[in-house]
Order: C-alpha cells, then structure tokens, then sequence
C-alpha cells in the first residue's frame, strides 16, 4: 500500500493505533522481528557478549482512543528534561559490536527505563552500556536474582546533574 502525501490524506493518530493494535494483537510485529533476527544471526551479522540498552517515547495525541472508544491504556504521560509526553515507550537492546537491535519491548510512557532492563539482556551478554536511566539495574532484583543477569557488568553514563566543575572553573572564554 502506497500514500501519495501530496494528493491523499495521511491516516490520523486513531487510525494508526487501530493499525498497531492488529499488528500487535496478531503477533505480526514479532514474527517479523524474529525472523529478520534469526537471519542475521545465522549470517553471523549479530556478536555475541554485549549490548546497549535504550529507550525511546513514542508520542501520541493526550485524546488517543482504543477500541472501547476509551483512553488507552498503554498511552500515558511522562516527564523527560522539562517536556511532558504521552504515549509510549520502546525498549531495546542493540548488539554492541553490530549494531543491530536484538530485543524489544513496549511499554507505557510512564514505565522507567531500568524496569525493562532485565527484558533486553541476552544470555550470553557479558556487559551492558547504557545511559543515566539505568544506573543501578545490577541491584534490581529481577537482575540480581537471575543466575546470569548477575554475573553480567553494567556499564552506564553517570546523571549529568551529577558532574561538579572545579572550584576555579572559569567556564569557556
């Protein structure tokens, strides 16, 4: 199916969530995934020993409907910097030395990003690079708990708020 942008109408948010929740209801999304993924791999395209974690918000209208005709549920807001959003979230975990994302997973906005952590670590990940947001997963006890997930190393960016100029720091002149 094609859209000529110039002479047709783009389908509005409610029309592209009905279309989402087919492909998700279906498990279209994921057999599709799963397939390109099983190629890469028997391609030897993905590494195996690391991965970098990441999420990213999906916006969507604050009046986006299900099919009840209600508010979405899995639409909700969230707080990132001083911007609020609604909508979703998409989580993923990206083979470190290929760059190909190996796992995914969906969540409301409001989900924190280290709740997921333990969804996106392959088992034979022996590292994981991430932001700020996922400072401490090793201490979550989905992780520690986890015969594997424990023995892996986190490896995440320190809160920018967090970094302390010196004293005499006089700034860029």
């Amino acid at each position: 199916m094609e859209i000529d942008f110039p002479t047709e109408q783009v389908p509005d948010a409610t029309t592209l969530l009905h279309f989402h929740h087919i492909i998700k209801d279906n498990k279209i999304g994921e057999r599709l995934f799963n397939d390109v993924k099983g190629r890469l791999e028997k391609a030897g395209l993905i590494m195996h020993g690391g991965s970098i974690v990441d999420a990213t918000i999906i916006s969507a209208p604050s009046s986006t409907k299900n099919k009840d005709a209600k508010l979405d549920p899995e639409m909700q807001q969230t707080k990132k910097g001083k911007q609020w959003y609604h909508g979703m979230k998409f989580h993923s975990g990206v083979d470190a030395g290929s760059g190909y994302v190996h796992t995914i997973a969906e969540t409301s906005a409001n989900v924190h990003d280290i709740e997921e952590t333990a969804k996106l670590i392959r088992e034979y990940d022996e590292i994981i690079y991430g932001n700020s947001g996922y400072s401490g997963a090793g201490n979550r006890k989905d992780i520690h708990e986890d015969k594997h997930s424990s023995m892996v190393e986190f490896r995440t960016n320190i809160r920018p708020s967090s970094i302390k100029a010196a004293e005499n720091h006089e700034g860029i002149h």
